[in-house]
């Protein structure tokens, strides 16, 4: 069973910056696309940021747009969120997701098929 590892939250002030990394543990691992979602407190998972690991296309929720960026590193099975200009609205747990399955759109959730354990980013005023 595939596992996917994220790292690099943490405590930052509105306007800096954090890099989240994801992982597969295994690098023969093969998806059709990773993810980025985040889930506040009382609030529903919503979806930051995919990337389809063939062709490299991005997408992005609107209000993450110019200040975040989805990257990855093909020898490292690894997948990066490069978090600009954070704001408290931000804050959250991450999840990085993986999809082995094609499908026209990864913006929700469901038919993902691993998640990491998620980690949390906290921004203050």
């Amino acid at each position: 069973q595939v596992q996917l590892v994220e790292s690099g939250g943490g405590l930052v002030q509105a306007g800096g910056s954090l890099r989240l990394s994801c992982a597969a543990s295994d690098r023969t691992f093969r998806c059709y696309a990773m993810a980025w979602f985040r889930q506040a407190p009382g609030k529903e998972r919503e979806f930051v940021a995919a990337l389809r690991w063939s062709g490299g296309i991005t997408a992005y929720t609107d209000s993450v747009k110019e200040r975040f960026t989805i990257s990855r590193d093909n020898a490292k099975n690894t997948v990066y969120l490069q978090m600009n200009s954070l704001k408290p609205e931000d804050t959250a747990v991450y999840y990085c997701a993986a999809d082995q399955h094609y499908r026209d759109n990864y913006n929700g959730p469901e038919g993902y098929d691993y998640w990491g354990q998620g980690t949390q980013v906290t921004v203050s005023s």
